[in-house]
């Protein structure tokens, strides 16, 4: 009788533990949805200017738990980080209206790349179990200006000043979602080696493999309207897999920094996914890379 009560027991929890899932990956597919069809309104309906704001908003939010991730619990300093970071954004969208400012690309890109690499370096150092990754308050948060204010440039640029921009804009978010979301359910399916289980056990290769094959499906479909030639289409698919590459990397960074801080979310800002950076820390990686990569190649719609 007391086994039976025991396994009775267990079933209910199991019952239970099941219900809780379901409950949140549909919380999470609900916030997805609406997150999804008010940004692609925006980038759709709205003029560069007014976008260019409704990016501003997000910048704020991610910097305002940006700064808690990295150790500034007090208000007024995560305020004055929010403060700083909107400065720059105001600098670099006045500094985008500049006939001249293409003199500067160069320099800014690889500031950008140097940003990177250091991220790249602490994300392997810190899986390899390394203490290199440092506790600098003013670096890290010098990384997530550099971070957020390039992708914010990135997407304004790319929503502006080419003449398909809207659409290149929505494969990227295409992209970058559709990705996450096969990695998601792969991982979850068949997932068994883990890709960086110091920083995000929940990550897998076999669901990293599966972003990629979602990528080459998208991919393909995305660049049909371009009417690129063949060879051009091939480059276009590359440009496609790196920056979903990048967007993997800009997941693992957000998941350090929160390691670091001991938080599993950026905040609870959003239901069933946490914060603004939980669901922006892919895009912020892959914004900057994909729009490089479209002007290098002079894809346009």
């Amino acid at each position: 009788l007391l086994t039976g009560m025991r396994h009775g027991s267990g079933a209910l929890v199991e019952l239970a533990n099941r219900s809780d899932r379901l409950n949140t990956l549909k919380q999470r597919l609900i916030t997805a949805a609406l997150l999804a069809l008010t940004t692609l309104a925006a980038f759709i309906f709205l003029p560069t200017g007014m976008v260019a704001l409704v990016l501003g908003v997000f910048g704020a939010l991610g910097a305002w738990e940006w700064a808690a991730l990295v150790g500034w619990p007090s208000a007024r300093a995560r305020l004055a980080y929010v403060t700083a970071c909107l400065a720059l954004l105001m600098l670099a969208y006045w500094l985008l209206q500049l006939p001249w400012v293409g003199a500067g690309i160069t320099a800014l890109v690889s500031l950008w790349l140097l940003g990177w690499a250091v991220i790249f370096y602490w994300v392997i150092a810190y899986q390899r179990g390394r203490r290199t990754v440092p506790r600098s308050r003013t670096l890290q948060a010098g990384i997530g200006l550099l971070v957020m204010v390039s992708a914010w440039s990135a997407l304004v640029v790319l929503h502006g000043s080419f003449g398909g921009g809207v659409y290149l804009l929505i494969s990227l978010m295409l992209l970058v979602w559709g990705a996450d979301t096969a990695a998601f359910f792969v991982g979850r399916r068949w997932g068994k080696h883990r890709l960086a289980d110091r920083i995000s056990p929940g990550k897998t290769w076999e669901g990293f493999l599966g972003a990629l094959a979602a990528t080459v499906g998208i991919a393909w479909i995305c660049s049909a309207p371009l009417g690129l030639a063949a060879f051009e289409r091939l480059l276009f698919l590359l440009l496609c897999l790196v920056t979903v590459a990048f967007s993997v990397l800009g997941d693992l960074l957000e998941s350090l920094l929160k390691r670091l801080a001991g938080v599993k979310d950026s905040s609870a800002l959003l239901p069933g996914h946490g914060g603004i950076l939980d669901r922006i820390d892919s895009m912020l990686a892959a914004a900057p890379v994909f729009a490089i990569g479209v002007s290098i190649l002079r894809i346009y719609s």
